[in-house]
Formats: structure tokens, sequence, C-alpha cells
């Protein structure tokens, strides 16, 4: 599934589509500037989660979802090796985390995953390719 986004808002919007799909771990992929963690931050409103911000020096944010479960933002950018990204395994497995993961590390990452690959048209233009798996 694909969409090209023509704003900030648009993507945000994308996001929080996404945010309803009823999955629970994505992946992201696209350069450096493509959207992704704008696109996140629709998705974490689409939750009900405000305010999110990138967790690239950090590695990870976690923000508590009303229903109990969890919205984990995870950014591996800054992970040079698998076995630097292993402490995450528990975290995006477990069965009360929602997930989105920028730069994933396949060492880390389920099977039954949707992978959203981010593109740059232009300066406000993205396209956003969707896939669900099987």
């Amino acid at each position: 599934m694909g969409y090209l986004s023509k704003s900030i808002e648009g993507t945000k919007e994308i996001g929080k589509q996404l945010s309803k799909s009823g999955h629970r771990v994505f992946v992201f992929e696209g350069e450096l500037g493509s959207g992704k963690t704008t696109l996140i931050q629709g998705f974490a409103e689409g939750l009900g989660v405000k305010n999110i911000t990138s967790p690239t020096f950090i590695l990870m944010n976690k923000y508590p979802l009303k229903d109990k479960r969890n919205f984990c933002h995870f950014d591996f950018y800054r992970i040079k090796n698998k076995e630097e990204a292993m402490f995450a395994k528990d975290i995006i497995f477990d069965e009360n985390n929602i997930v989105c993961i920028e730069w994933p590390v396949k060492e880390v990452i389920p099977g039954n995953v949707v992978k959203i690959k981010m593109e740059v048209v232009n300066e406000d233009k993205r396209k956003i390719i969707i896939d669900y798996g099987k």
C-alpha cells in the first residue's frame, strides 16, 4: 500500500491511521530526513500520546497507554552492531508493547512486523510504502 504525503500534517495523519491497524510492531526505513519520526509522532497521537521526541541518543522512549500497554519508540541509527540492540529484544517481543523502530536491526525484530519505507520526493512530499506482510 502506498501513500504520497504532501505535508508534515499529512504524514502525521497517515501515522494516526496506521496506529489503528491493530498490528503491534512496526519498522521504519528511509534516509535521514525522510519523515520517519514525523510519521511516528502521528502514530503516537493516534494512540493518545502527545509530544514525543526522537530517541536518537537514548535509543528508546517508553510511553504508558490508557489500556495498561506501552508505546515504545526505538531509534537504532547509532547502533553499531547487533549486540548493542539486544537489550530491546524482550521489550519488542512483549505483547503488552506497541513498538515503532527506526533503523531496525533484524536480529531483534519478530517475523510478523509491518514494514514502512519512507522516501523523499521533494522538500514537501514524502512517499510512504506500507507492507503489512502476510
